[in-house]
C-alpha cells in the first residue's frame, strides 16, 4: 500500500476525494453515517484504510484528524473529520475502540 503524507488538512481532503473517499461520515454514539447515502455503518462493518493527524500551530482547538474509511464490502468510501483526541462521552466502547487503535 502507498504510503500519503499531506501537510494540511483540506490537502489531505482533496486528494483523498480525488482517490475515491467521496462520502462525508458523521460520528454517531455506535456507528458512522453518510447522510447522502442514508447508512449507518456500526465498527464492525466498515475499516479505516488511513488516517492523517493535523495539529494547530499556535491553538489546540485547531487539531484534526481524517479518517479514510470504506465498508467491509468495499461498495461505499468516505472520510470522517473530527477534533483529534476529542470524544463525546456518548460514543460507545466499540466505537471508541475503533477510532482510538489508530492513535497510538
Amino acid at each position: 500500500m502507498e504510503k500519503y503524507t499531506y501537510s494540511t488538512l483540506s490537502e489531505a481532503v482533496n486528494e483523498l476525494t480525488k482517490r475515491g473517499f467521496t462520502n462525508d461520515f458523521k460520528l454517531c454514539t455506535d456507528a458512522i453515517e453518510c447522510k447522502g447515502l442514508e447508512l449507518k455503518l456500526h465498527p464492525e462493518n466498515f475499516e479505516i484504510l488511513e488516517y492523517y493527524r493535523f495539529e494547530g500551530d499556535t491553538d489546540p482547538a485547531d487539531e484534526a484528524v481524517v479518517y479514510a474509511i470504506q465498508s467491509l464490502d468495499g461498495k461505499v468510501k468516505g472520510m470522517l473529520v473530527n477534533g483529534y483526541g476529542i470524544y463525546s462521552d456518548s460514543l460507545s466502547d466499540q466505537m471508541l475502540k475503533k477510532l482510538k487503535e489508530h492513535h497510538q
